[in-house]
């Protein structure tokens, strides 16, 4: 499905990077959405990849078997 880009600045910014890869405006489109879609990709794996030690720390607490109800969670704002 072709795809119809109004904006004068994206067109812009398609030239330019079109004639600095030497690609046509369509390939420097995808190049550049591919870009995208790969550095969001990697900040999610760098993300996860963080957190990662947080969630082992988490699951190595031992379960209690005691529920988080409303009564529990009242109990935390009597005063």
């Amino acid at each position: 499905m072709p795809l119809n880009i109004r904006s004068e600045v994206v067109n812009q910014l398609a030239e330019k990077l079109a004639s600095r890869a030497g690609v046509s405006k369509t390939e420097a489109v995808r190049i550049a959405l591919q870009n995208e879609l790969d550095r969001r990709e990697e900040s999610l794996t760098e993300f996860l990849e963080k957190i990662r030690p947080i969630q082992e720390a988490l699951a190595a607490y031992p379960e209690t078997g005691l529920k988080a109800d409303k009564t529990f969670y009242d109990s935390l704002y009597e005063d």
